[in-house]
């Protein structure tokens, strides 16, 4: 009952008036009959408003742009402990016979004549293809070359010469040729049992009277532009030209094999005897289907040009080591002064290759990777001879991984990881066979780069700021202005009193 009387008595005690809830308004209200609209209030709302959208755009272009931060720490690379080195490369005098494929490393890893996850094609001197991919096939260090003889072996191949060799090539259906070098060690192995054979040939197929085949020989010291004209680059070389009905090139030059089988002599005459059989005595007509196939798996088509565009890829191990390539075989011999080792790079990289859609989702991280992963590439390296002979092209590269890590969403994430590299190259004189190497050299450091999004609240933060900010200055403004206006008035009023 007394609390009652009390409540009855002190009615505000109850409830909150609405008199004092008004008075907490931050927003007061002016009655629409006391404000008053002006030019000079429109004008400045206008710049406002302009200003407020100009902060608008800003602020969001920030919120979308990435920043990030660029640390150097050990590598941690999740790749394992091989690397992918890509590559694509051109060379115009350098025959895809003998062009090879070598890697070598700090710890003594050697692999030589790489073939498996590597490509050649035959190309022009304008780095054109010219003919489809050229493939080992038969080892050189498996060719049997008969037994060492120091006895002297009468001649029984024809010499030719560049007078000579365009017309027994147009008469003989078959001519097989050896072209060699004195001093070459290997041509020197192969002339006992080549002599024996061209001597047995002789007597099975007389020229005069069977006149199906000849075997003739070339000397590349004396006949030096003959075996050019041949695209002779390795000693001994033993091709087959083939009269009248060959399929012909492109260029109209009768196509011809190189002959890559035995050096002893039976298989050299076995050799002769397949490809003869085949061609009738009386009209010297050439069936290319009567060639067992034993025989042709030791022939395959003679270079029409002297370069190969060499390209694939290589595994390595992340030390220091050498990419080379340089003209290997172990049944030939290179005149040293004569080998050209110019090339052009077309691709050079280390790691994954990247598809061209990933490098187009990857425009916005270009700037921040610096575009070095494929420093070499569309680079010429050309002898001219201008340094003489025995001259190697080196490259010493330095390769740096590079991997770029976002943490737009909860975790962080790594959008690309990519190796970069610097060249530098050189040329210089050997007293050995002329090489392209390669040499690289991994950075114990990697390069991580971190991408640092603004969050979505700091954007409305800021949103509002520049909302409150420039209404509440331009209201200041507003209201400077308008009092200024009134106060000249004032003091032009009294002076006309």
């Amino acid at each position: 009952i007394d609390l009652l009387s009390f409540f009855h008595s002190h009615p505000s005690s109850a409830m909150v008036s609405p008199t004092k809830l008004k008075s907490m308004d931050f927003y007061r209200k002016i009655p629409r009959d006391l404000t008053e609209a002006s030019l000079s209030g429109a004008g400045l709302s206008i710049v406002a408003a302009l200003v407020m959208m100009l902060l608008f755009g800003m602020e969001l272009s920030s919120y979308l742009a990435v920043n990030t931060t660029t640390t150097v720490v050990v590598d941690k690379s999740a790749d394992g402990d091989f690397l992918r080195i890509h590559f694509n490369i051109s060379f115009p005098a350098l025959s895809c016979e003998f062009a090879s494929v070598d890697v070598s490393d700090v710890l003594g890893t050697n692999r030589l004549n790489i073939t498996k996850t590597i490509r050649k094609f035959p190309i022009d001197p304008h780095l054109k293809t010219t003919g489809e991919e050229f493939h080992s096939g038969h080892g050189s260090h498996d060719i049997n070359h008969g037994e060492e003889t120091k006895e002297e072996i009468p001649d029984g191949s024809i010499p030719l010469v560049s007078s000579s060799f365009d017309s027994f090539s147009k008469h003989f259906p078959l001519l097989i040729v050896n072209f060699n070098a004195p001093w070459c060690y290997w041509s020197n192995r192969l002339k006992p049992s080549w002599e024996k054979a061209a001597s047995i040939i002789y007597h099975k197929y007389n020229p005069e009277t069977d006149g199906r085949v000849l075997l003739g020989s070339v000397d590349c010291t004396e006949e030096a532009e003959l075996c050019k004209r041949n695209h002779i680059q390795g000693y001994p070389s033993i091709r087959i030209f083939r009269k009248g009905s060959d399929l012909k090139e492109d260029h109209g030059h009768h196509e011809h094999e190189s002959y890559y089988g035995d050096r002893d002599t039976d298989s050299i005459v076995k050799m002769v005897d397949e490809l003869v059989a085949p061609i009738h005595p009386e009209t010297h007509k050439l069936d290319l289907d009567g060639i067992s196939n034993k025989t042709l798996k030791h022939l395959k088509k003679a270079p029409v040009t002297g370069g190969c565009r060499v390209e694939g890829y290589v595994r390595v191990k992340k030390v220091p080591g050498n990419l080379i390539i340089s003209a290997h075989s172990g049944a030939h011999s290179f005149d040293s002064s004569k080998m050209n080792m110019s090339h052009v790079v077309s691709h050079l990289s280390f790691g994954r290759m990247f598809s061209p859609r990933l490098l187009t989702d990857m425009r916005r991280l270009l700037p921040y990777i610096g575009q070095s992963h494929d420093k070499l590439n569309e680079k010429a390296f050309i002898n001219q001879h201008e340094f003489g002979a025995n001259v190697t092209i080196e490259h010493y590269l330095q390769v740096v991984k590079t991997e770029v890590i976002t943490r737009r969403t909860a975790q962080e994430h790594s959008l690309v990881e990519e190796y970069e590299y610097t060249a530098h190259s050189s040329i210089a004189q050997t007293y050995y066979l002329p090489v392209a190497k390669f040499h690289f050299e991994l950075s114990p450091m990697q390069i991580m780069i971190t991408e640092n999004p603004k969050s979505f609240s700091h954007f409305i933060t800021n949103l509002c700021a520049i909302i409150g900010g420039v209404f509440t200055v331009a209201g200041i403004l507003d209201s400077i202005f308008h009092n200024t206006i009134r106060l000249v008035k004032k003091v032009e009023l009294g002076k006309n009193f």
